[in-house]
């Protein structure tokens, strides 16, 4: 079967049209002891009962501490991590129950960005072979029409088509990247995971990769889900924002709604640590500094995992795990006290 052309024309984005659904997701990684006879002796919590919905053509970031579980909660929603237990719904179906030849044809449309360009491509293989491989998984092209179809995705990504021979520690880390992207591309994907795209690259560089996202966005109708630490980035290209502590979400909310009045203390006090340019707000806004350290995902704090660390912890944070409730129309928080 012959796979399509790119197309320039982007389907409309319909607000009320739910591309994928995740209810009460669950990864857990169990832990053992012992050389020849190995038990389980516990697990490590990295997603423990995370809730969301990303409606077709739209991008929800993703943000929180390095091992919060934003990567992981990416990767069980591709099925690249089986879920401990929850539900992945994607255009209706439930990934989870997939196996096989099913499951092969649903990564069709589903792909990923990987956070590290010089770690994702095989050093050995050529920029062509890298990304004409899902088209041989896939059965999609062969021969001239493959070779026309990676020439095509370089030139998408904005990258020279003759670079096709070249092997990638020819290129920089930003060229990397574009690679990977037109990896992600090559079967023509509805949803792709961007597992941190820009952190390894250079500042300069990163603006870049993200004018080229949204473009490709555009064009292409793609729906994102963009995991990353840095809010300003996220600001710039989600439509929503979900904040992750671990293991958890805390609050959800539109992107600016959620910089301009958020409810958890959590995400107040990451939102603090944002610089401001302008060196009048900066010094009579409010800094908020974190107590402590983050607990372990093994052994996390019972009721409320951030009563350990939060400003405004009182005895039912200890005792009573908070509601993921709506306290306005579309701003979800965590917190006894939002």
């Amino acid at each position: 079967m012959a796979v399509a052309p790119i197309s320039s024309t982007a389907p409309e984005r319909t607000a009320d049209t739910n591309l994928l659904e995740v209810r009460d997701l669950v990864m857990h990684f169990p832990l053992t002891q012992g050389i020849i006879f190995q038990r389980k002796v516990g697990a490590v919590r990295a997603v423990d009962g995370v809730s969301f919905t990303i409606r077709r053509g739209e991008t929800l970031g993703l943000v929180g501490e390095s091992g919060c579980g934003k990567s992981t909660t990416g990767r069980a929603i591709l099925q690249l991590y089986r879920p401990t237990s929850g539900a992945v719904e994607f255009e209706g179906v439930e990934l989870t129950k997939l196996k096989g030849e099913s499951l092969r044809k649903m990564r069709r449309k589903m792909q990923m960005i990987f956070q590290d360009p010089y770690a994702s491509l095989n050093p050995r293989m050529t920029v062509g072979s890298i990304i004409g491989e899902p088209l041989d998984i896939h059965g999609l092209a062969k021969g001239k029409e493959k070779q026309q179809r990676v020439e095509e995705l370089l030139r998408v990504v904005g990258l020279n088509p003759y670079f096709a021979n070249r092997y990638p520690h020819e290129f920089s880390g930003g060229q990397r990247q574009r690679i990977g992207i037109a990896r992600a591309l090559a079967v023509n994907p509805s949803f792709i995971v961007c597992d941190e795209p820009i952190s390894a690259l250079d500042v300069s560089i990163q603006a870049q990769v993200i004018n080229l996202l949204e473009e490709l966005q555009d064009e292409f109708g793609l729906t994102y889900l963009f995991i990353a630490h840095d809010l300003s980035v996220v600001r710039h290209i989600s439509d929503r924002v979900a904040v992750m502590y671990l293991g958890k979400i805390v609050e959800l909310a539109d992107h600016l709604e959620l910089y301009e009045d958020p409810r958890h203390p959590y995400t107040k006090a990451l939102l603090s640590a944002v610089p401001i340019p302008d060196p009048t707000i900066e010094r009579r806004r409010e800094r908020i500094i974190l107590t402590g350290d983050v607990p372990s995902p093994v052994n996390p704090p019972p009721a409320c995992r951030f009563h350990t660390r939060c400003p405004l912890a009182d005895t039912i944070c200890r005792e009573q795990e908070p509601e993921f409730r709506e306290v306005k129309p579309g701003h979800w928080a965590a917190c006894h006290f939002a």
